[in-house]
């Protein structure tokens, strides 16, 4: 059954999995954008703020206004607070009116009794309009939200569908460069040879960003299933380093494999998992210098199985690192900026290994490197 979805644009049913509205013709993803950014910078109106002080008069205006007291002797009352103040007794209004014998105690009781009564009333009403408040901000927060998830399953599936359009002209350039390279459109110059070298590593690369937005494009509507098996995570370790080594070859940068003997078994997902590391690996290997070095780790702690990828790289600002886990987020997102990417890598790591209750968990240090680790359950009573 086809979804519906307001379109962000003129608020009719559209297919959810449509390109564009049928009613308004709008590009839904583009709408989807920009609804949401009115969304989120939008600001609920403030108000001021009635306080139960505002609606209770002062002691003294209030026995003015019952003709308990004259405004003069309200004047002398007040000049002779500034006076005891200065002279370090300060005095509430009620004592200085004694003193000055110029309102009887039960009156003065009386009045006290009648505005703490005014003031108790005043708190309910403020109470009251409060609760309402929170009522009607609770149920706009609720329908904003309700409306960035429309939003965001809208971009999502632009986002897959878009990803599987690309694939189509992309299996044909591929399989047309495969022709080129084994010469069976007839002998290339050395000159033309590397051309096509060239071209091959960028379809190889482009291969990879789309996979990276249909992967992403499943979990965001929440399509990510997770196949937990025992896995010889040692073996899948060893077969990973060894591709990172060959990608990495011709950066000068070595990916090197310390393996604790004897490493049990793990419970996961090892397609997901092989893919997160190789993410790890390929991300590692972008931010190192040509000639440094990479790091991957694997060794039991308790019940568990840690596993480390570490380089010496340009390292990340600490007050940044949860950045590094926004989707499409790059830390240097500049027109001029130095390592390619979607952004989308970490960020579709992170929520794999969250769906394997574990979390990547990031250190540090500028110009140092980073180190980003992650724990698998090992496989217990053959499990």
């Amino acid at each position: 059954m086809t979804s519906q979805i307001p379109c962000p644009n003129c608020g009719q049913p559209a297919d959810a999995q449509a390109r564009l509205c049928s009613h308004c013709g709008v590009d839904l993803a583009i709408a989807a954008v920009m609804a949401e950014r009115e969304i989120t910078l939008a600001r609920l109106p403030a108000g001021m703020a009635v306080t139960p002080e505002i609606l209770v008069p002062r002691l003294g205006e209030y026995l003015v206004e019952k003709g308990h007291l004259k405004s003069a002797d309200l004047e002398r009352t007040l000049a002779y607070q500034q006076c005891k103040a200065a002279e370090g007794e300060p005095l509430l209004l009620g004592q200085a009116l004694r003193e000055l014998h110029l309102i009887k105690p039960e009156v003065l009781d009386h009045a006290i009794t009648e505005q703490i009564l005014q003031l108790q009333d005043a708190l309910k009403r403020s109470n009251l309009e409060l609760e309402s408040r929170v009522r009607e901000r609770t149920s706009e927060l609720e329908k904003a939200i309700e409306k960035l998830g429309e939003l965001n399953q809208l971009k999502a599936n632009f986002i897959a569908n878009v990803s599987h359009e690309l694939r189509t002209p992309l299996t044909h350039i591929k399989g047309y460069l495969d022709i080129l390279a084994d010469a069976q459109l007839g002998p290339l110059a050395q000159a033309q040879s590397d051309a096509l070298g060239v071209m091959r590593r960028a379809e190889r690369r482009l291969e990879d960003l789309i996979e990276d937005l249909i992967q992403f494009a499943l979990v965001s509507r929440g399509e990510l299933s997770i196949d937990l098996a025992p896995v010889d995570i040692a073996m899948v370790l060893r077969i990973l380093v060894d591709q990172g080594n060959r990608k990495a070859r011709p950066t000068g940068i070595t990916v090197d494999l310390k393996l604790e003997e004897g490493l049990p078994q793990v419970l996961c997902d090892a397609e997901k998992i092989a893919w997160v590391l190789t993410q790890l690996m390929d991300n590692a290997v972008k931010f190192t210098s040509k000639g440094g070095l990479v790091k991957v780790e694997a060794f039991q702690d308790d019940k568990f199985v840690k596993i480390a990828v570490i380089d010496s790289g340009i390292g990340i600002p600490a007050e940044r690192i949860a950045e590094i886990f926004e989707p499409f987020h790059q830390l240097d997102s500049s027109s001029t900026r130095r390592y390619g990417g979607t952004g989308m890598g970490l960020a579709l790591s992170q929520r794999i290994i969250k769906a394997h209750n574990s979390t990547l968990q990031v250190e540090s240090r500028v110009g140092e490197g980073t180190c980003i680790e992650f724990s698998l359950p090992i496989v217990e009573n053959g499990v």
